[in-house]
């Protein structure tokens, strides 16, 4: 019998998002969504949002049990595996580190997170937006080594993180049809390659408590980050399968 944080949906802003909103719930123990997205579908259990996210597009009421999941609560969920500047700068990153450490799922499920954004067109579910990944950031040169941090990370914790969209995705998580979320197969990298590449971590020392990377920025070496994004993508291409993830 499930638990009640075995699948966890995170529900990003992106075009596609709307598909998510017929979804039976009986699919998902607990839905997070990021920013907007709490428009999708009015059944979301945490909203997640930074500290520069408007007032006036937070919702005017929420429920007894759904929660608002501001920066007090993630920056120390994402700090505790390594910070942003290696998880990567952007919501949909730091909801799959909050959801993992701080719900401990199976399984985490993204959708609307893909982060391809057209150039004509709405780029967001809700119209036109400003597209954070596309912002000059040395934490986001490449979103895929990024998410594959993030399911590597996961996998050694349990969890498989799955991609429920059918669009182009920077994401790298296996693509999952959303009905079969509880047969989802876990895959995991040796051992050892995520244990030298968090090592390299640690030795760069890129750690900054209060989340704040971009007042930092200065000291951030690009050339060295990208070498460890190549070391995340070379070690999510060694994944294997170990067993089932729930």
């Amino acid at each position: 019998m499930a638990l009640e944080n075995d699948i966890i949906l995170i529900l990003g802003s992106g075009p596609n998002a709307p598909e998510a909103s017929e979804w039976p719930r009986t699919w998902f123990d607990r839905i997070v969504v990021i920013n907007n997205a709490w428009r999708v579908r009015a059944d979301w259990d945490d909203l997640i949002f930074p500290e520069d996210f408007p007032e006036d597009r937070r919702p005017g009421r929420i429920t007894p049990r759904q929660r608002l999941i501001e920066a007090d609560q993630f920056v120390p969920t994402q700090n505790a595996l390594g910070g942003f500047v290696y998880a990567g700068g952007t919501m949909a990153f730091t909801a799959g580190y909050w959801a993992l450490q701080a719900l401990r799922p199976k399984v985490i499920a993204f959708m609307g997170c893909d982060m391809v954004y057209p150039t004509s067109g709405n780029t967001h579910f809700y119209g036109t937006g400003a597209a954070d990944p596309l912002r000059p950031d040395i934490t986001l040169q490449d979103l895929g080594a990024k998410s594959a941090r993030l399911g590597l990370l996961a996998a050694r914790l349990g969890c498989t993180c799955v991609n429920l969209s059918r669009s182009e995705s920077e994401l790298l998580f296996q693509r999952c049809d959303p009905m079969a979320l509880r047969e989802a197969s876990l895959e995991n990298a040796e051992d050892a390659l995520v244990e030298n590449l968090l090592n390299q971590e640690k030795a760069l020392g890129y750690y900054v408590p209060d989340g704040r990377y971009w007042e930092q920025e200065s000291r951030f070496d690009g050339r060295a980050l990208a070498e460890l994004d190549a070391g995340w993508r070379a070690a999510w291409s060694s994944r294997k399968r170990t067993g089932r993830a729930a």
